[in-house]
């Protein structure tokens, strides 16, 4: 299984969709074998460069292929995601699954059904600072709480869902995949009608720790910061520039049998480059090829978990 060539068609061509052909066409072990956008010129331009068919239409191509990656507007999850699931069974849904909580159940009820092999694009759980950030944390005496920034300008691409299912879902996840299962939440925010642009949210997990969450798309600086205060040390993470500081509590010389008193410890931890779109698409593959490896990637029990605390938090905002 190790030298299958998995045959894979790329369904959307916007910037997340062309990020994903880009990786995809240079990817071994995957042979793209058709795009499709709703643009039909769009398409047909993506097939013309890399010699395959580009369609608005998928459906007649479905049949021939061993995964499918759906990178489609949040809308048009759930569509996509039943008519691929009729002829195959390893699907990659840009996150979130669907738009809405009640969808999302009945795709993973679906999902069950059909045996399928459903990761969902949590592109955060490979970035190489959050992986570094799991290993500090794991290693620490305890974790109190850990504090979620992400902010962006509003985006003209992104019209069919508010900040807290764009931006803040990311940091929901994490939160979930750092901290542990949610035991209750409390949000407030602010928006122009029905979609919010602005949200802050604090998660009480079930084993006391705490996650503090933040999104907003009312700012042009762009921030990704995760921070944890712990009982022995506060951790700084930039999830942009890929840093990680560690902040040690002082050590007071108060019996003065040393010469001198350290103030503060401060350690940098080194964090080895990586594409996290290449390492999400690598997972894809590997779960392909064994689909035992499902549980190691954020799947249809991680998304709507996500998105049920999403759900309470606009519901309260």
């Amino acid at each position: 299984m190790q030298d299958t060539i998995f045959k894979v068609g790329l369904i959307g061509l916007g910037s997340m969709g062309r990020n994903h052909l880009r990786v995809l066409s240079m990817l071994k072990g995957f042979e793209l074998a058709f795009v499709a956008d709703a643009d039909a010129q769009v398409a047909a331009n993506a097939g013309d460069i890399h010699g395959v068919p580009g369609v608005v239409d998928p459906t007649p191509l479905l049949p021939d292929v061993d995964a499918v990656v759906i990178c489609t507007p949040t809308v048009t999850h759930a569509q996509y995601i039943r008519l691929a699931a009729a002829h195959v069974k390893n699907i990659f849904v840009e996150k979130p699954l669907t738009a809405t909580l009640g969808e999302a159940r009945e795709i993973a009820v679906l999902a069950e059904e059909r045996g399928l092999n459903l990761q969902v694009g949590f592109i955060e759980r490979f970035n190489p600072a959050v992986l570094a950030l799991k290993t500090v944390l794991e290693r620490t005496e305890r974790v109190i709480s850990l504090d979620f920034t992400r902010t962006n300008k509003v985006s003209a691409r992104i019209t069919d869902v508010d900040v807290v299912t764009d931006l803040m879902i990311h940091d929901i996840d994490l939160a979930l995949y750092l901290n542990g299962p949610a035991r209750s939440v409390a949000a407030h925010g602010f928006g122009h009608g029905s979609m919010v642009d602005f949200a802050s949210a604090l998660i009480t997990h079930e084993n006391g720790q705490f996650s503090r969450i933040q999104a907003s798309r009312v700012t042009d600086k762009k921030i990704r910061q995760i921070t944890g205060t712990c009982v022995d040390m506060y951790v700084d993470c930039d999830l942009l520039s890929k840093e990680i500081l560690i902040h040690r509590q002082s050590q007071v010389n108060e019996s003065g049998s040393l010469p001198y008193t350290i103030s503060a410890i401060q350690e940098t931890v080194a964090i080895a480059p990586q594409e996290a779109l290449l390492s999400e698409l690598q997972s894809f593959m590997a779960m392909c090829r064994d689909p035992a490896t499902a549980a190691r990637v954020p799947g249809i029990e991680a998304s709507v978990a996500a998105m049920e605390i999403c759900a309470q938090i606009q519901a309260e905002v």
